[in-house]
């Protein structure tokens, strides 16, 4: 995402309009009069799962903290500004109701669900910008930006951390713990994530105050 601080506000603003509807959908659930068409996952889980999934981001996090230090790659990542957490916070709202609540197949059985939390989970992650950056020049227009290609060994690794973070948030939806299929367990798993990779960018020196 574009670091330009006036880019984050906009996106969290969006965060946090998403988030006031899809909470104004999940209240109206539970009543007599439910919304005519709530937003995907406005229902209720369990306190048990949602704590599975915050340990479950968590243990993920650990994993790729760890295989980078392995790997001998923590030191190529990139450096952000303290208030980007922001936008990554955000991102654990308005990411899930895309993906983990629009971005799945429900109603045509297992095999056209499971296909498309892998399909949609590999979209997930080349979208992110590791394995490509987008670099227009300064004094120049977008128009004139070109695509620059890594496939260097941080890059394939983070990408995969994705994936696999992907099809964690995926199976927290879809899994028989929870059996509403709500999101929430999916908005906290994805802003654990979030909020634990800012902490360990800000304890190995890779956020600007």
């Amino acid at each position: 995402m574009n670091e330009n601080p006036l880019v984050v506000l906009l996106y969290a603003g969006a965060a946090g309009y998403l988030l006031h509807i899809w909470l104004q959908d999940y209240k109206l659930k539970q009543t007599d009069t439910p919304p005519p068409a709530p937003l995907p996952g406005a229902t209720p889980v369990s306190t048990g799962w949602l704590w599975i999934a915050g340990i479950g981001a968590a243990i993920l996090v650990a994993l790729e903290t760890a295989g980078e230090g392995l790997l001998g790659i923590h030191d190529e990542q990139t450096t952000i500004q303290w208030w980007f957490l922001i936008a990554m916070l955000a991102a654990g709202i308005i990411e899930e109701v895309v993906f983990r609540g629009y971005l799945i197949s429900l109603k045509r059985g297992p095999f056209m669900m499971w296909a498309s939390v892998v399909g949609f989970s590999l979209l997930f992650a080349v979208l992110h910008p590791y394995l490509w950056q987008f670099e227009s020049p300064e004094d120049g227009s977008w128009l004139e930006g070109r695509l620059i290609f890594d496939f260097g060994v941080k890059a394939w690794f983070t990408t995969t951390f994705l994936f696999l973070n992907s099809l964690f948030f995926y199976c927290l939806r879809v899994a028989p713990g929870n059996p509403h299929r709500s999101l929430l367990p999916c908005f906290v798993a994805h802003t654990m994530s979030n909020l634990l990779v800012y902490l360990v960018k800000a304890f190995q020196g890779f956020v600007v105050i």
